[in-house]
């Protein structure tokens, strides 16, 4: 299989965990995309230019980073980080869809200062580090709660990568006067598959 993504998306970032947590390193190929290039030839691959995009041992293509996650956590038939008892609560969906919205924002921001400077807009910049505060501040007090006590799953994985990402491209450290948060983040962040997948910082 070959999975198409780029260092700076946390979406791309999901998945190469996943191929890290399962196991699946020697069955998944991890190739760099050209994105938002006239012309790219990944555009062949994935007309729609988004990663990452997973190509499976048949040649069909799949988008979408809970598409592709709940695919390479089922092919073993067991999957780690996916339950469908517990996926089907509401409590923990609600939790899912707020860390996954937190993310979103962040890979909002993290885009639009990708984009050449005199074309960033500052209403939306300003808009995404305010909900990033926000969403930081919500987390703050749910990571104490049991749903996010539990052995990590996707509402971990999502939560983990948006904080790591926000600090290492520029946003800010989420963490910092949120105590909970930090020591939530400490244990999940040392996961070999986290670890061996860190955003690179602008530093580098």
């Amino acid at each position: 299989m070959k999975l198409y993504i780029t260092q700076i998306s946390p979406y791309a970032r999901l998945t190469r965990i996943l191929v890290l947590g399962k196991g699946l390193a020697e069955r998944v190929e991890i190739l760099e995309a050209k994105t938002r290039t006239l012309g790219s030839p990944y555009y062949k691959i994935n007309p729609s230019g988004r990663v990452p995009c997973l190509i499976d041992d048949a040649g069909m293509g799949m988008e979408d980073s809970q598409v592709i996650c709940a695919y390479l956590d089922s092919l073993d038939g067991k999957p780690r980080f996916h339950d469908a008892v517990r996926d089907s609560k509401w409590a923990y969906r609600r939790l899912e869809a707020t860390a996954r919205g937190f993310c979103e924002g962040i890979a909002v921001w993290i885009r639009e200062m990708h984009r050449p400077e005199h074309e960033r807009s500052p209403t939306l910049l300003a808009h995404e580090v305010a909900r990033a505060s926000r969403l930081a501040d919500v987390f703050e007090s749910e990571v104490t709660r049991p749903l996010l006590q539990e052995q990590p799953r996707m509402a971990h994985l999502l939560l983990a990568v948006a904080l790591e990402v926000a600090r290492a491209r520029g946003l800010g450290d989420l963490t910092k006067n949120r105590p909970a948060l930090a020591a939530w983040l400490a244990p999940i962040a040392v996961m070999p598959s986290l670890r061996a997948t860190a955003p690179p910082s602008l530093s580098h």
